[in-house]
């Protein structure tokens, strides 16, 4: 490759790195902030900013001087919806499982070591977990991380498990046996473990070549997942994600 094609992809996954900065809670960042996260110059951070604002993918408020997704963004994820993709192609199954258990109900997908939520169906509850669709999550907490990881290679789990977010008194090895004990159950379960007061439950979604694709998962307030509630989630889950499958392999 020559040194100008080398710059410009290098350019081209350095605007990538900076999008990316904005798939956290966050919906505004400045120019410092970008900077660190994606560790470079502030000079070179800017001049990309200016590109993708030029192109609608960012936004910048004068007000405040700091960044944020632009329109552009949209109109892609509005053609992502009318494409048939995943996320859209479950969603009627998973209004389903929601109106059964009256529970939230969100769909992640593995992207390195953390897992994405690529759709969701929120509980009708007063008290309910909010999800966040395109939201960020590590890997080594939560029932449909472990679902993620369960299925995984083991270079994965691996990479997981030395990611520096991980606390020193992580147990690694009552996790491993986690993982084995999701593969014979078929589900997976946690109870505050990412987040006070919140439980879950996960099923794997496989394709039609038995890869796996997606976790399922429902997940509320830990005091109505009781051990009687969650033996009647996890089968509810299962199901769906089975259907879920079945839906993959028609077309």
């Amino acid at each position: 490759m020559a040194e100008g094609q080398r710059g410009t992809v290098r350019a081209v996954e350095r605007a990538m790195d900076i999008l990316l900065c904005f798939s956290s809670t966050e919906m505004e960042l400045g120019l410092s902030e970008i900077s660190k996260r994606v560790g470079l110059h502030k000079s070179t951070v800017h001049r990309l900013l200016a590109s993708l604002e030029s192109r609608g993918f960012i936004r910048r408020d004068p007000r405040t001087d700091k960044y944020r997704l632009g329109w552009s963004i949209l109109e892609l994820v509005s053609n992502i919806h009318q494409s048939g993709d995943l996320s859209t192609l479950v969603l009627p199954e998973m209004t389903r499982l929601r109106d059964l258990l009256d529970e939230t109900v969100s769909l992640y997908i593995r992207s390195g070591t953390e897992r994405i939520r690529i759709q969701a169906v929120e509980s009708h509850q007063p008290v309910r977990r909010v999800a966040n669709i395109g939201q960020r999550l590590p890997l080594y907490v939560g029932a449909s991380g472990k679902v993620l990881l369960a299925w995984s290679p083991p270079e994965v789990v691996d990479e997981t498990l030395n990611d520096p977010r991980v606390p020193d008194r992580f147990d690694r090895e009552e996790f491993l046996r986690q993982l084995q004990q999701v593969r014979e159950n078929g589900y997976a379960v946690s109870i505050e473990e990412r987040e006070a007061g919140a439980a879950a439950v996960a099923a794997p979604v496989f394709d039609r070549g038995g890869a796996l694709v997606a976790a399922l998962s429902v997940s509320g307030p830990a005091d109505r997942f009781t051990p009687e509630a969650m033996n009647r989630f996890a089968p509810a889950v299962m199901t769906s994600a089975r259907v879920i499958r079945q839906l993959l392999t028609a077309g």
